[in-house]
């Protein structure tokens, strides 16, 4: 059985935003790292990775597309761990004339890692970077909101939330279809008896900052409020349909998130899904938060609207199965907040 704490490991998707920040982590705790991208010719992402500490002996990348999942084998083999953090976001016929959408697509790849991840007879334990957007606490029957958000919450598929668009649909349609599939590979009785395990790591919206070289879209969500960033208004309706669709929104800081994907590799044993966030607020309390302790900004107070007035606002987060198993967060909403301005400022979108 491999060592967790030295150990090969997969991470798809390295150069986004929660990649390259397990990547940096995991190379800081001494591991050998396989990190894919999209596309090895561009030369910013794959210039920040090979600049990272350890990366000159101990990290290698390569080119796998998640719209071609069997470039995913040759990687994985080998591996002990796999971090599934890749996610088609915008489908088109240039991507892929084999998949009809962003979903199909986004399935097929869940499916091919996990039998990758089978086939190699190396890798222990599959761990997947899933959305707290497949995790709405509506009702089966969608009369109304259940008391909390817990591991037991799916989003429907198909049911159309305020603030919706195709895209923000589809996302989480992918999203909540690749989570499931992933899963069924932790049982014995569908991966033919084989001693692997998968979880699920559903996260919130993910605050912070980035060592990226440009701003990613979760932080300018988080702090799109229109009138902190004029030109964002179309990633606010973004949070408020997080806020319709979970009740209010998860929030959770960079630094806690990869945490949290190391804590559930270096678990002698862990199996299924478990949520990931530190607050649970709503957009009111974000513009409030922001008019108090950032009075440099220029914040409107937020008018409710019709969809607004609908929303069941007695939901508490009831998650804690990643805190029974120990694992502690560092980073409370304020520091979230907090360091989600700071990176946007450092950006230059906001003054």
């Amino acid at each position: 059985m491999a060592d967790p704490r030295t150990c090969t490991v997969c991470v798809t998707g390295g150069a986004g935003f929660i990649g390259s920040s397990i990547v940096k982590k995991l190379l800081e705790k001494g591991h050998n790292v396989r990190a894919t991208l999209r596309n090895l010719s561009d030369e910013n992402k794959v210039g920040l990775l090979k600049r990272l500490e350890g990366a000159e002996t101990r990290l290698e990348l390569f080119e796998a597309d998640i719209y071609k999942p069997d470039e995913f084998d040759v990687v994985i083999k080998g591996c002990h761990f796999v971090f599934h953090v890749a996610t088609p976001l915008q489908h088109s016929t240039e991507n892929s004339h084999q998949y009809k959408n962003t979903t199909e697509a986004a399935l097929a790849g869940a499916k091919s890692i996990g039998e990758s991840c089978i086939r190699s007879g190396t890798v222990r334990r599959l761990i997947y970077t899933a959305s707290v957007v497949s995790a709405s606490p509506l009702k089966e029957d969608r009369t109304g909101y259940k008391d909390v958000v817990a591991e037991s919450c799916w989003t429907p598929l198909g049911y159309h939330f305020p603030y919706a668009n195709d895209f923000v649909e589809a996302y989480i349609d992918s999203k909540s279809l690749s989570e499931k599939e992933i899963l069924k590979f932790g049982d014995k009785d569908i991966n033919g008896g084989v001693e692997f395990e998968a979880v699920s790591l559903t996260c919130g919206l993910v605050g912070g900052d980035t060592i990226l070289s440009y701003l990613p879209d979760s932080i300018s969500i988080l702090a799109s409020h229109p009138t902190v960033i004029p030109n964002h208004a179309p990633k606010h309706e973004t949070l408020k349909f997080l806020e319709a669709i979970v009740g209010k929104v998860p929030v959770v800081h960079i630094e806690d998130i990869v945490d949290a994907h190391l804590f559930c590799m270096e678990q002698a044993s862990m199996n299924g899904r478990y949520l990931c966030a530190n607050g649970y607020v709503t957009v009111s309390d974000i513009g409030d938060y922001f008019r108090q302790y950032h009075p440099e900004l220029t914040i409107a107070q937020e008018q409710e609207s019709e969809g607004d007035e609908k929303l069941e606002r007695k939901i508490h987060w009831g998650s804690t199965k990643l805190n029974d198993l120990g694992f502690v967060y560092k980073c409370n909403v304020k520091k979230i907040l907090d360091d989600s301005v700071k990176c946007v400022k450092r950006f230059g979108d906001i003054n």
